[in-house]
């Protein structure tokens, strides 16, 4: 097979895997088999087919509880390549679904078994990493759960984000590539303009259905309910609205945070954030997930039995603001990164040129030619030390960056130190720091890059390598 040019574009043939550690066959006893496969939506009156993760009774993703193990059968039902990366979680590094740095694409008709230990209940979720079949819907909602949990007597709900385009998203792609004509150069004394939304979507989805056909949830006139928010979006930061309701943010990323009260909040490309909410009464509680810096969106609803819902417009009179970090520095983890010297302080530049449309870190581009190579790019670390990396970001457009195989501290927001919450994935505006500190306890070559997926392609990547 055919390498592409970058392994976000396309296959990884069987060449790779000499230097891959086969993943443990999964004991027949409690084994779940995911299968990638084509699935079909309606949107805007047109039935089209995107792809899904589902078991064999249909359920989407999947849902565990914590001191299990993971063990999970994936299987390739497509006509092409693919590979699941378990967002959030901490496997062994061979184990983690990413083409080159963990495991071989795999095949259409082939399966893989995975085998870990479930230590950390949360919120989490899977996705491909290979091309771009993450704009294809390729993902779902991964939920551990507390057993403790259950004394809330809470309804768990899950929104998960989507972004849709009827395009291919290779055309996507290649329509942002094309040469751009250079932004004028702001006037003195004034801001530069900032960067947003580079795809302008068919819709906006939640639980992979438009805002004109919603979800529907009915819910008893007052209840309580645990909604657990995923951005599934290829490149969109949302806002959630929650209109008449108020929810506690009780996590991010899987991570508890000290509660706090709030009706909107930010969410950006591949972050989760769990809430609690009370319904008052009877009634019909339409979430809407607000595309930033616009009113565009989509929305599930909440309603009562016999509640008619009415029809609800993609575009609100609610602007959403650009996703900052105002949230983000208020939060407080509930239990943070035990207290220790900082072994080794790093720092990386978030690069790149919106009219040339080349997205970097340290202006070097990730290829899957580079990390054939052996001279791809990495950030060193020994086991066991304490490693804080500062994020520059240079540019005038918001990276999610999200860091495999670890659970990181964000400590500092342009120099300003704090104890904030423990995530995997933490936005980094324009022309601002942010500083995450974790322990090196997990040794492998790991991913390290930004989230937006068309960013990602163009190569805005690196990876932390230890033994």
């Amino acid at each position: 097979m055919l390498l592409t040019r970058r392994v976000f574009l396309g296959g990884v043939g069987a060449a790779v895997t000499a230097a891959v550690a086969p993943v443990r066959a999964a004991s027949p006893e409690n084994v779940t088999t995911l299968t990638v496969q084509t699935a079909a939506i309606e949107v805007r009156g047109r039935t089209v087919e995107m792809l899904d993760v589902l078991q064999p009774n249909g359920t989407r993703g999947l849902n565990a509880i914590r001191g299990q193990r993971f063990r999970v059968r994936l299987v390739n039902a497509i006509d092409r390549p693919t590979l699941v990366h378990w967002h959030g979680l901490t496997p062994p590094a061979h184990q983690d679904g990413v083409p080159i740095l963990s495991q071989p694409a795999l095949e259409p008709g082939g399966f893989y078994d995975y085998d870990f230990p479930l230590t950390e209940p949360g919120t989490y979720w899977m996705h491909s990493h290979q091309g771009l079949q993450e704009q294809q819907l390729l993902s779902g909602p991964l939920i551990i759960a507390d057993p403790s949990d259950s004394r809330f007597g809470e309804q768990d709900f899950v929104l998960e984000l989507g972004d849709f385009t009827f395009a291919d998203p290779r055309t996507v792609y290649d329509a942002l590539r094309r040469p751009a004509s250079p932004a004028p150069k702001p006037v003195a004394g004034t801001p530069a303009k900032r960067d947003a939304n580079d795809v302008n979507y068919d819709a906006y989805l939640v639980n992979r259905r438009p805002i004109e056909n919603p979800e529907i949830v009915r819910i008893e006139a007052r209840s309580r309910l645990r909604l657990r928010v995923i951005n599934a979006g290829a490149a969109t930061n949302f806002t959630v609205d929650l209109g008449e309701l108020t929810g506690t943010l009780i996590a991010v990323d899987g991570s508890p945070v000290e509660p706090v009260r709030l009706q909107r909040f930010g969410i950006g490309i591949a972050q989760r954030c769990d809430l609690r909410i009370e319904t008052p009464g009877p009634g019909i509680y339409p979430i809407f997930a607000v595309r930033e810096g616009d009113r565009v969106r989509g929305a599930a609803v909440l309603a009562t039995k016999n509640a008619r819902v009415p029809s609800y417009s993609a575009v609100g009179t609610f602007v959403a603001p650009y996703n900052d970090l105002a949230l983000e520095a208020r939060l407080r983890p509930v239990t943070p990164l035990p207290s220790r010297r900082i072994d080794r302080a790093l720092a990386i530049d978030l690069t790149g040129d919106m009219a040339k449309y080349a997205w970097t870190i340290d202006d070097t581009a990730w290829t899957d030619d580079l990390a054939l190579s052996g001279k791809f790019p990495f950030l060193p670390v020994k086991r066991g030390e304490r490693v804080e990396i500062v994020m520059r970001n240079k540019t005038m457009m918001t990276h999610p960056m999200h860091l495999h195989g670890h659970r990181f501290q964000v400590v500092a927001i342009d120099g300003h130190r704090f104890p904030g919450a423990v995530r995997d994935s933490v936005l980094v505006p324009p022309k601002q720091s942010v500083t995450i500190a974790f322990d090196a306890v997990n040794p492998g070559w790991w991913f390290y890059h930004c989230h937006n997926l068309y960013h990602l392609a163009a190569g805005m990547a690196t990876s932390v390598k230890y033994v």
